[in-house]
């Protein structure tokens, strides 16, 4: 089966395609049938023989998803445009999963405005509030860090004392 496909030449950067002739399986950068015409992306210059490239769609060549919009975008066929990226299942779930998390994220700054005044007015009693308070209250209190610091001040001074 015959393709019409792009084959990419140029510098670094700076690309620019051919349009070939080919069979479908074989190397876009090995030998070809015949070389239709050239692609300047940079400057959108689209250099190509229209006549043989009707020959060869007339004969059964293929084209890529990329040449035929191409073609259609320079008016040298009339069809609809294909897609050319096909994402793949796992980028797919993973872009899904973002778009929830940001539905989520969205969801409870609206959400919150309406119901938790009624739930707040009946469910939640004081006295959990007041439990609460004095539990952070008693950290506060007692300073667990300060006290094996001075012990731990007093024991080298200690075994000095000894030592001398």
């Amino acid at each position: 089966m015959l393709a019409i496909k792009l084959s990419r030449t140029g510098k670094k950067k700076q690309p620019y395609y051919r349009i070939l002739v080919l069979e479908k399986t074989k190397d876009p950068w090995g030998d070809y049938k015949e070389l239709l015409g050239n692609y300047n992306p940079r400057s959108k210059e689209l250099v190509i023989k229209e006549d043989r490239l009707k020959y060869w769609i007339s004969v059964g060549a293929q084209m890529s998803n990329t040449v035929h919009n191409l073609m259609i975008k320079n008016s040298i066929i009339e069809d609809k445009p294909r897609k050319s990226v096909t994402i793949s299942k796992k980028r797919t779930a993973k872009m899904a999963k973002k778009k929830e998390a940001k539905e989520a994220a969205a969801a409870p700054k609206e959400a919150p405005a309406e119901e938790v005044p009624a739930e707040t007015k009946d469910e939640a009693p004081v006295e959990e509030v007041k439990e609460e308070a004095p539990k952070e209250e008693k950290v506060e209190e007692a300073p667990a860090e300060e006290v094996p610091a001075e012990t731990k001040d007093e024991a080298p001074a200690e075994e000095k004392k000894e030592e001398k």
